[in-house]
């Protein structure tokens, strides 16, 4: 399928979507998507068939948010290159923020009563005109800082609702994207020179990324601006935590790789090994224990350079993999707030 056929099959469960209706998304999705379609989601809801996906994961996010819409920031879509180990599978990849008056718990995360906002990356498989594979993480641990329910150490960089490229063309991405593409593999390939080769220069760093770039990464880790925000609070503790990372296409990691214009996306599942050495990582203390890192990323160049990465990591699936419960700490850490939903009145009727 061309990148605008997949658009196009994929617009009628983009509208129903933006404005979220029970009906009118079971419709769009038993359109679109196969039942038995393989559904791989970040922690806790985990795998399941693509019939189960509406009410185990959508249902209970519109109960906790009323008037949910989900708002795309980026939309690519796409063939994975032919000379790559999964070549030739039709993908479409979303970045954006579901959004909503948070009214009642989700996964005891207390309500707010104001609106809020949680990132997803979810990428689509298809064969034919079905999705027969969905990727997705949401950055539910965004939703536990904004209900001030934080239950993990405190993030470096900075909090954020991420926001769409600065470019403004997010929805409209078109073009070959070969030498993108290129360009954000070559910087992985250099990344991983190091710490193998211990002088930090070996990454070239400078070479790839933009002076004012910015690297949107999940809540727990936070944003960072320009090359030493990237290195102050991701890239150093990342590496100290966790110098062993290895990337995907080794053994059991694969990334399926889309690129289009000046945009890159990658979804892997997983697509790191890692082993928590060192000082630890995200305040857990080392534990020798390897664990696979879930990532789904998109990159936008500008003039060549990296300018913008939307990057979001299954935390939450990492703590569990290290034996820490956070839905458990969580309940811990506010049970003494006052549970159920929050009735909003009419001002009318106040």
């Amino acid at each position: 399928m061309t990148p605008e056929a997949l658009r196009s099959r994929f617009a009628g469960y983009a509208r129903a979507m933006a404005d979220y209706g029970s009906d009118r998304v079971a419709r769009a999705l038993a359109d679109l998507m196969a039942p038995d379609a393989a559904i791989r989601m970040c922690h806790p809801f985990g795998d399941m068939r693509g019939d189960a996906f509406q009410a185990t994961c959508l249902a209970p996010l519109h109960a906790a948010l009323p008037d949910l819409e989900r708002r795309d920031l980026i939309v690519m879509a796409g063939t994975t290159p032919a000379d790559h180990e999964t070549g030739g599978q039709h993908w479409i990849g979303c970045c954006g923020n579901y959004m909503g008056t948070f009214l009642a718990p989700f996964l005891d995360i207390p309500p707010t009563g104001q609106l809020a906002h949680m990132r997803y990356h979810e990428f689509f498989r298809f064969e034919g005109d079905r999705i027969v594979e969905m990727q997705a993480i949401w950055d539910i641990p965004e939703l536990m800082m904004q209900a001030g329910a934080w239950p993990m150490a405190p993030q470096l960089g900075k909090f954020l609702c991420t926001p769409a490229p600065m470019s403004g063309d997010g929805l409209a991405v078109s073009g070959d994207g070969q030498a993108a593409l290129e360009h954000v593999v070559a910087m992985l390939t250099d990344l991983c020179k190091f710490p193998g080769n211990p002088d930090p220069a070996v990454m070239r760093l400078d070479q790839y990324w933009h002076p004012r770039c910015n690297w949107y990464g999940p809540a727990g880790i936070g944003t960072g601006r320009g090359i030493s925000g990237f290195r102050n609070w991701h890239q150093g503790p990342f590496l100290r935590g966790m110098p062993d990372r290895k990337l995907d296409a080794m053994g059991d990691l694969m990334s399926h790789w889309l690129g289009e214009g000046d945009y890159v996306c990658e979804t892997g599942w997983p697509n790191m090994r890692l082993t928590v050495t060192g000082d630890g990582w995200m305040g857990i203390a080392p534990s020798g224990r390897e664990i696979l890192m879930r990532s789904l990323d998109f990159w936008r160049l500008e003039n060549g350079l990296i300018r913008e990465n939307w990057v979001l990591v299954d935390l939450l699936d990492v703590y569990r993999q290290l034996g820490v419960d956070v839905f458990a700490r969580l309940r811990e850490f506010n049970k003494a707030r006052v549970p159920g939903s929050i009735p909003l009145l009419d001002w009318r009727h106040a």
